[in-house]
């Protein structure tokens, strides 16, 4: 009797049970050393270093230029705000301090006080003339002198005629407290290049 003829499915079914075939559609297995081959072909890709945009540096600025505008806005900043309106719009020909009598301005004016010291600015950078002035007005007060004459020149060789000291030494005589007074100084005194200046007395 002869034996039923297998399926058509069953020659498959048995290739996939013993490994002898692969699923439809799949790659062939390569050999290990085809695998070795294809592996030592491999390289990484390699990428250029990253390189940052250049930003535009910005123009140089001159020290000397820098170095004027950190002097500048030093004395600038030492002035209190109020200090203008003390200040006659004539810009600085006398100065009163709040609180004192006005008849007090007008004896030194007249030359009633008579002169005990005096400081010369004439000549000295803004750094030194307000490094002198600060330690002359410390000594006198120390001294307990009243009226002193502060010599400021008056700017003729100056750029334009203008004395930068002038303008300063007023500046910071009203910021000082123990400033009640100061005036332009009389032609026998140094006239528009000085100034004579009443303090506290001691005990005040």
């Amino acid at each position: 009797m002869a034996r039923p003829r297998p399926p058509a499915w069953a020659a498959p079914l048995a290739a996939l049970k013993k490994g002898k075939a692969a699923p439809p559609g799949a790659a062939p297995r390569q050999a290990p050393a085809e695998e070795a081959d294809w592996r030592a072909g491999v390289r990484p890709l390699t990428f250029p270093p990253r390189v940052e945009p250049e930003r535009p540096r910005p123009a140089p600025v001159p020290r000397q230029k820098l170095a004027d505008e950190r002097t500048i806005l030093a004395e600038e900043l030492l002035a209190p705000l109020e200090l203008e309106d003390w200040l006659e719009a004539d810009e600085s020909t006398h100065f009163l301090r709040p609180g004192v009598p006005r008849r007090v301005l007008t004896d030194l004016r007249r030359s009633r006080w008579a002169l005990q010291g005096e400081v010369d600015l004439h000549g000295l950078t803004r750094l030194e003339a307000r490094e002198a002035l600060s330690a002359y007005l410390t000594r006198a007060r120390r001294q307990g002198l009243r009226c002193i004459r502060v010599i400021h020149g008056k700017g003729l060789r100056s750029p334009g005629g203008f004395s930068v000291l002038r303008h300063l030494s007023r500046r910071w005589l009203a910021q000082r407290d123990e400033i009640l007074a100061f005036c332009e100084a009389p032609p026998t005194r140094g006239g528009s290049g000085a100034l004579i200046v009443l303090l506290r007395a001691p005990r005040e």
